[in-house]
């Protein structure tokens, strides 16, 4: 039998707060949430992710369940991913979702755009080398395309090798027809987005909540 989760105290949440950038009104509405996922045990494992309805419908699922035990996204040391995650990882997950305060600088909002895409980077370099490769765009591009039963596997194949084609030509611009595109770093992944605000668009339904409320 796991070691149940008790409610922090005043201290630990005002440190949560400071960490993560939630109020405590609001950790106190995510540690119910989590006490819930985890059925009163001190840590969330894979499994009890994969009890939520609304995931299961979401074609990206796994990369989904597998961000929340990602080193990178817990801004742990080293590579590769944690088998269970305590309350404080789940809300430094949680807090990548969080939209921009009213009033923030822009260095402020540079940082947290910065921040959120990098999150969203990490979910498609599965093998954590910084760089998105065409079988890592493939895959999520074949499994947004094919789970509908619309598209045939080898025409989402075609429509994603046209995608990174395209991607190319943004991150790099004029390919010559021998080069070979290795794919996307951070820093393409950038300028891909450059023109989308990710900022207020980047929320989490999934956990019945809606983290476009969850702002200081």
């Amino acid at each position: 039998m796991g070691t149940f989760l008790s409610l922090p105290s005043q201290q630990e949440f005002q440190d949560l707060a400071e960490k993560t950038g939630f109020s405590l009104e609001q950790i106190g509405i995510l540690h119910r949430r989590f006490t819930q996922l985890s059925h009163g045990e001190a840590t969330l494992r894979r499994e009890d992710f994969k009890t939520i309805q609304d995931l299961s419908c979401n074609p990206i699922r796994c990369q989904i369940i597998e961000a929340f035990f990602d080193k990178r996204n817990l801004q742990k040391n080293g590579k590769g991913s944690v088998q269970e995650i305590g309350f404080e990882d789940f809300l430094t997950i949680m807090s990548y979702f969080r939209p921009p305060r009213l009033h923030m600088t822009e260095e402020e909002r540079a940082g947290m755009r910065r921040e959120k895409l990098r999150f969203l980077f990490n979910m498609h370099d599965t093998d954590n080398d910084g760089t998105i490769t065409l079988e890592e765009y493939r895959h999520v591009v074949e499994e947004l395309l094919s789970r509908s039963g619309a598209l045939g596997k080898e025409t989402a194949k075609a429509i994603a090798d046209a995608a990174m084609l395209e991607v190319a030509s943004i991150s790099v611009g004029h390919m010559e027809p021998d080069e070979f595109y290795e794919g996307i770093t951070f820093e393409h992944f950038l300028k891909i987005f450059n023109n989308i605000e990710i900022e207020t668009k980047m929320h989490i339904r999934f956990l019945n909540m809606d983290t476009t409320t969850l702002c200081t």
